[in-house]
Formats: C-alpha cells, structure tokens, sequence
C-alpha cells in the first residue's frame, strides 16, 4: 500500500538515525548498522534508516533499515540448506542477533551484468578501456547493462570506513596471504550457489538479481558462515525482469529497485566521490522508500508492516532488547 502524503511526512519525523545504547558494551558503527558485541559470543546488529554509497553516508530513508533486515532475514532462511549464517534471533523487525564471526578479509562480489555505476563496477572500468578486471578477459563490444556470458566473482578488499574498497583477483587474494587456496575455493563455491539460488528465486518473482555481494566469517569449529546481510537491496541490484528488454533496446536504464536509482540521481548532480552531496529532496526519498519496499513484498510474497509512526523507533528498540536482555537494561 503507498504512503499518503501525511504518512511520508510522519515516517520522515521518525526515521532512525542513531542506534547507540550505552547500556550495551563494545559499540561499533557502521555506515549503515550499529553492532554490540556481547562477552558471551553474541552481536547484536541495528540496521539503521540511513543510506551509504560511494563509501559515504548520503540520507536517511524512512523504512529502510526495517527493509533491510527483514529481506536479510527471507533470504537467511531460504538459503541455509547451502551454508551456515550467522543469526540466532530477530528480536526486533531492525534487530539481528548473530553470533560473532572471525570476519574474511574480503567481499565476494558475484555479477551477471555488465553494470555499475561505482568506481569498482565493471561497467565504468570497461568504459575506460579496461578489458582484464577481476582477473576476468572481457570481449571488445560489449554496453551497458548487457548480460555477461558467465556468472563471475569480482572481490574486494574491505576498507575501513571512509577509505574505498579496492579490486582485487583471486590470485592476489591468495598471493597475498589473505586467504589460503583451500578456503578462497569453498567461499567462491558457496558464492555462485547462493547467487545461483537468489537468482531461481528472484527470477520466480518477476525479477533479475543483477550482482550481490556477501561477507564471511569463520565460527569457533572453524566453519565458513555467511554474516552480515545477503540479497538487500543494499548489498544487491535488482531490475524488473518484465521491461528489461524493451528499456535496453530503447536506450534506457533498466527499472531497478534498489541503491542504484540513488546513485544514479547523486552521479547526474556531481562527482560523488569528491563533491559536496547535494540535499536529497523529499519527493525523492519517498520514491527510494517505495521501491525497497516494493522489493521486499515482491521478494517475499509479505505485507510490509510499517511501524507506527507516533513511538520514536529507538525507543522500541530499546524495549525488545530489554526483553531479551534483561540483566543489560535493567536499571
């Protein structure tokens, strides 16, 4: 159900931005989540409203976190039968408790589609000659948003936060030291088949999951899980399979429902990667909202719940935490 003009209005009142509690220990902030890690092995994740990409923090986007974690949380369960992951509970529809992971040193990156707007997409490196990326050979004649002839890996290192991700091969991965052979096999293993799954299933619903990128870690028995989010719109491109054909023959950017047309609308204003971020307009961040949202019903079949707009998000948060977590939130 769209929003009514007074209902965007309220949800922008209430989006959530700020995630700390201090009565939890060891706080990180991400771009996007604040993770608590607990002494007993457990981190609690928030996914909160705000918006990153081109390794900055743009907005905040009513509904966004909510979107995020409850897609995350379809996705977990329809691909576990192919590898472990790291979630214990959903006590919050912005809330994942997991189990601490030894985080991979790298992001795993899977690509169908000649696409990208980012300075680590193919797309802008193919435009600038490029045709060894990735340690993939690319052929000459290729545009934009064309389907690749085979499903590739593009990994990345992880920067930290304010530094830009960098390309790099698998070669280089295990060269360097940063995984050994064997484990860099089964994380690209288990990539392609969560990809390949994504794919059956996103395709059943009348979309293309264009790229997607995951992160792993390794438990205490050694075991390689999947961590943090899997086929978010964040992390993911999604386009509608049912116009793709005919807006590529036209010239036109496929219709996505994802991060990109945010991108896109910032990429056409300035440079973001050096410029000043221009005020995103209301109307905009709407029109962002509807399509994570839309992705979600489409994905998973569901009703998105909105919360309600008259309770601060953080205060409800706070209150299913607690329930959990009682001996933290006691006083």
């Amino acid at each position: 159900m769209t929003q009514t003009p007074t209902d965007f209005t309220l949800a922008l009142a209430n989006r959530l931005t700020d995630a700390t509690y201090p009565e939890l220990p060891n706080h990180y902030t991400g771009k996007v989540r604040e993770a608590y890690d607990l002494p007993d092995g457990r981190r609690i994740m928030i996914a909160t409203d705000r918006q990153s990409a081109f390794d900055r923090i743009l907005a905040a986007v009513p509904h966004k976190g909510q979107v995020l974690n409850q897609t995350a949380r379809f996705w977990f369960e329809q691909t576990q039968d192919i590898c472990p992951n790291h979630v214990i509970d959903f006590p919050d529809p912005n809330v994942v408790i997991g189990r601490n992971l030894k985080m991979l040193p790298i992001e795993m990156v899977v690509r169908d589609y000649m696409t990208g707007s980012t300075e680590t997409s193919i797309w802008p490196m193919y435009q600038r000659g490029e045709r060894v990326m990735y340690g993939h050979q690319f052929p000459d004649g290729l545009s934009k948003n064309d389907k690749l002839p085979a499903t590739i890996i593009t990994p990345t290192t992880k920067a930290a936060q304010g530094d830009h991700d960098a390309p790099i091969t698998a070669r280089e991965i295990v060269e360097n030291g940063l995984l050994d052979q064997g484990t860099w096999d089964e994380v690209a293993r288990i990539s392609l088949a969560l990809f390949a799954r994504g794919r059956e299933i996103a395709a059943k619903n009348g979309l293309i999951l264009v790229d997607t990128k995951y992160e792993f870690g390794v438990d205490e028995n050694g075991r390689i899980t999947l961590a943090d989010e899997i086929h978010t719109p964040d992390s993911s491109r999604y386009w509608i399979a049912e116009s793709y054909q005919d807006r590529i023959a036209q010239g036109l950017e496929p219709e996505s429902l994802d991060k990109e047309f945010l991108r896109l609308w910032i990429s056409e204003r300035c440079d973001p990667y050096r410029d000043d971020i221009p005020e995103i307009p209301a109307e905009t961040l709407e029109m962002f909202s509807e399509k994570y949202i839309n992705l979600y019903e489409r994905v998973t079949g569901q009703t998105f719940e909105r919360a309600a707009y008259d309770r601060p998000l953080k205060d409800r948060i706070r209150e299913n935490l607690a329930r959990i977590l009682p001996d933290y939130f006691s006083g």
